[in-house]
């Protein structure tokens, strides 16, 4: 049986998606393509925290042109494996007016966190809102948004590490793995 309250067996029991190596060579053909398309727009670069904060890390430094950076945090998953009501927890502090927007977010799983993020920014005076992910998981429904750029497909299982977490967890992991769930 799985212990899901303790993070050494859960990683014990779950499998590697993608490698560290597979993870860092996404993220520096994303800060091309992204450069390609909004090295002119001087955009600010909003992170969705929690789980967005090391793929914008890893990120940034890529991207050799004129930003500003800001946050966003937004959750419907509260440290749980299935997730509920979104709880906004703080909203960009960037006047976000005429601007274009680079959202910066782990994973686009279902897109109802990250549509609501976007047509925040939106609401909020954005332009233009373009989204960047590290993941998107495939799942066998349309999703009510499309992310811009996309590092990697992940199944459709609970995917944790390089920022994604499992109950709090292993956001710190350099690869990304799957939660094995045994009966």
């Amino acid at each position: 049986m799985l212990q899901t309250r303790n993070p050494q067996h859960l990683l014990a029991q779950s499998q590697i998606i993608h490698s560290t190596v597979a993870v860092e060579s996404s993220i520096t053909r994303l800060s091309q393509e992204i450069s390609t398309v909004l090295a002119e727009a001087c955009p600010v670069v909003i992170c969705v925290m929690g789980g967005g904060i090391v793929f914008a890390g890893q990120l940034l430094t890529q991207l050799s042109f004129p930003l500003e950076i800001d946050y966003v945090h937004a959750s419907r998953y509260a440290n749980e494996t299935s997730g509920s009501a979104l709880v906004w927890k703080a909203l960009p502090k960037s006047d976000l007016t005429g601007r274009t927007v680079l959202l910066v977010d782990d994973i686009l799983d279902e897109g109802i966190t990250l549509l609501e993020i976007q047509q925040k920014c939106l609401a909020l005076g954005a332009k233009e809102v373009y989204c960047a992910v590290l993941v998107e998981k495939k799942l066998n429904k349309l999703k009510p948004i499309q992310a811009h750029f996309v590092g990697l497909e992940v199944p459709n299982a609970y995917v944790f590490g390089y920022g994604m977490d499992v109950y709090g967890w292993w956001r710190n992991l350099p690869a990304i793995y799957a939660l094995q769930v045994s009966a």
